[in-house]
């Protein structure tokens, strides 16, 4: 039997929709327009998968009221499809009873501060004078260093390493194998580069998660070097992200996987950057700007809009011609200048 089971009507009233059809249908799982099949529901979001509605086996499907006509009879009407398919995700997602305890391979430091209604896993180690609020589970294998503070409802996966200094907002979820608080590459030269190296600037800030935030696995985020690094409230990021000592990462901000972003670099709210972009350090990024993939930002940007660099996918004989040309377009411009001159 399904774990969770809801009439049409039910799920309506659940997500703030309008249902057309049984209100009795039991819907007991979600699926795409191609797969789904008896007792599920599904969704249309991009109108390209139109068509799909004329031959999907799914009970119900989430529409826009423009939708007419097409599809099954039993429907949920949503001005966002999108948007509902989102919150009938969470109705529909697998979950457990909540955990509370600890478990007896944890090692926790007598001075560290642990709600009674929060969870702590296999083999989790927490330090001195560590906090862990309400409701909080911390999944096997993970550290918690010293001083670090989760506040209430968060949800750490399987080893994680939380350094010292480190806070954690309220509901915040941090994936597998992320590190939060590891030092930021700061090092000043020394005078004899052959005998003396590099010098270790210590790392003496930390860093500061709001409330709602995401993370995803295997991310780095590196702590201050003296202010904190802080990432804004809701911001969500994908997996494989590097960000550098003294970030600010705004409110509401989303960033795709394998992007970096250099030290005390600031990132307005509302921004999306896209996978595998790159932004250097000490620049400034407005509010709701939205960097494409791959993009390379060397230069602060002042207003909000989208931006993009790079270049786009080409046969390699063509790619290999362009090359050659970009490489002559110094010349090319002197050239043209200078042709320039003479007609005038």
């Amino acid at each position: 039997m399904a774990d969770h089971q809801y009439s049409l009507a039910e799920l309506a009233e659940l997500l703030s929709v309008k249902y057309v059809g049984d209100a009795e249908l039991v819907i007991s799982g979600l699926a795409t327009l191609a797969n789904a099949g008896a007792g599920q529901l599904s969704f249309l979001a991009n109108p390209k998968y139109k068509k799909a509605l004329a031959t999907t086996r799914a009970e119900a499907v989430i529409v826009a009221a423009d939708m007419e006509g097409v599809g099954p009879a039993n429907r949920l009407i949503s001005d966002n499809p999108y948007l509902t398919y989102a919150k009938a995700s969470q109705l529909f997602a697998a979950s457990s009873l909540p955990q509370t305890g600890i478990h007896p391979s944890a090692v926790i430091s007598p001075s560290a501060s642990i709600d009674p209604s929060a969870y702590i896993g296999a083999n989790v180690t927490i330090a001195e004078h560590a906090v862990i609020g309400a409701a909080t589970v911390i999944n096997a294998g993970c550290v918690i260093g010293n001083n670090t503070v989760l506040g209430e409802a968060c949800l750490l996966h399987a080893n994680v390493s939380l350094y010292h200094d480190v806070s954690l907002g309220n509901r915040v979820i941090v994936h597998s194998n992320t590190v939060i608080g590891s030092d930021g590459f700061g090092f000043a030269p020394s005078p004899d580069r052959d005998q003396g190296g590099w010098v270790k600037i210590a790392q003496l800030g930390g860093v500061v998660v709001g409330d709602d935030v995401e993370i995803g696995a295997g991310c780095t985020i590196d702590r201050g070097a003296l202010d904190d690094t802080r990432i804004g409230d809701r911001v969500i990021l994908d997996n494989q992200i590097q960000i550098a000592h003294n970030v600010e990462l705004g409110v509401n901000t989303a960033i795709a996987g394998c992007v970096a972003i250099a030290g005390s670099t600031k990132v307005g709210k509302n921004c999306t950057i896209a996978g595998g972009a790159a932004i250097t350090g000490h620049l400034t990024i407005a509010d709701s700007v939205h960097i494409t993939a791959f993009t390379l930002v060397t230069k602060s940007i002042a207003k909000a809009g989208t931006y993009s660099s790079g270049t786009p996918m080409q046969e390699n004989r063509i790619w290999r011609r362009n090359a050659v040309r970009f490489s002559q377009l110094d010349e090319i411009a002197k050239r043209l200048s200078d042709l320039e001159n003479k007609v005038d």
